[in-house]
């Protein structure tokens, strides 16, 4: 079969190398499945550089999530979403997922929608309701609103009834933004975010805030925050890892929330389950619904983990082998 392979670490374009390799055999607990459409995440590119929590062994298969359909066995013909077991990831022909992790493909997506629906959605859904206890009529602020992680707050943000505020770079992310549903949208390169979340909240600002980004994405926060507002801390796209003061926290009251979906995954597998259910049924009802903006072939692979790594798309980037 064919698959993407890193014999070494470096920028993604560079290192991914699509070759012919023996199809992955399931150990115990595992299942094989025949990849129909892998969603293409930051931490793909991460684990090319070298750089993720995980190091998987050289060489080995980027790609994190994706919608397949099991191949033998009692579940053969089962098509559902799940996690390949690295180094034999989401970017080939076939992969190996653990059984456990197999959760069935919401009927009413497509296979790249669906594929698109796992890491995105139960990060976001842990972050806003888990952690953040979002409530109906609260304000939410997006940080990177048009893009992969942000798409997904803001649909979920709006079914759980609250007022979003996204953020975004650029005027082309901004109509995407307002096509998600982001009740206002900021373009940070042409207008300042606190003074634009501050008027759009007649000065009590976000109640949750939710950032993938770091760096100077958190310092506005930190200052458009409202009283007993809850900043959930997702990822550091833009590089920069803050070092807030918790002084400024104690005089605000406000809370700095961590959220890793995956330790949930290792704890708290039921959590997560049921956290599928309700992303099923969202799903069902039309109010969330992932933001595929390409659907590339097995041989666009490198250059879209590329893209989505240097921040250049928007939505989902899906990989469809064929």
């Amino acid at each position: 079969m064919q698959a993407w392979r890193v014999h070494t670490n470096g920028e993604p374009r560079e290192v991914m190398r699509l070759e012919e390799v023996p199809e992955p055999e399931p150990g115990p607990g595992q299942l094989l499945v025949r990849v129909r459409a892998a969603n293409v995440n930051y931490p793909d590119a991460m684990l090319c550089r070298g750089e993720y929590q995980v190091r998987p062994p050289l060489p080995f298969t980027p790609g994190v999530e994706l919608c397949g359909e099991i191949v033998g066995g009692p579940r053969a013909g089962e098509r559902v979403l799940g996690q390949p077991v690295l180094p034999c990831g989401a970017f080939g022909e076939t992969a190996v997922v653990a059984e456990e992790s197999a959760r069935p493909a919401p009927e009413a997506l497509d296979d790249a929608e669906a594929a698109a629906l796992h890491i995105g959605y139960q990060t976001g859904w842990f972050g806003l309701h888990r952690r953040a206890g979002l409530r109906k009529g609260e304000t939410l602020l997006v940080h990177a609103a048009a893009g992969g992680v942000g798409s997904a707050a803001v649909q979920l943000g709006k079914a759980a009834g609250a007022r979003v505020i996204g953020v975004v770079g650029g005027a082309a992310k901004a109509e995407v933004a307002r096509k998600l549903g982001c009740d206002v949208v900021v373009d940070r390169r042409s207008a300042d975010v606190v003074t634009a979340v501050k008027d759009a909240t007649g000065g009590a600002g976000a109640d949750v805030v939710y950032d993938p980004v770091g760096g100077d994405a958190y310092a506005a926060s930190a200052k458009c925050i409202a009283f007993e507002g809850r900043i959930v801390v997702v990822g550091f796209a833009s590089g920069a890892v803050p070092t807030p003061g918790l002084n400024h926290a104690l005089v605000k009251n406000y809370s700095v929330l961590g959220l890793h979906w995956g330790l949930y995954a290792q704890r708290e597998p039921s959590a997560v389950d049921r956290c599928h259910e309700e992303l099923t049924r969202l799903a069902a009802e039309g109010a969330v619904k992932p933001l595929v903006s390409e659907r590339v072939p097995l041989g666009g692979a490198a250059d879209a983990v590329q893209r989505v790594f240097d921040g250049v798309t928007t939505g989902r980037v899906v990989v469809e082998p064929g």
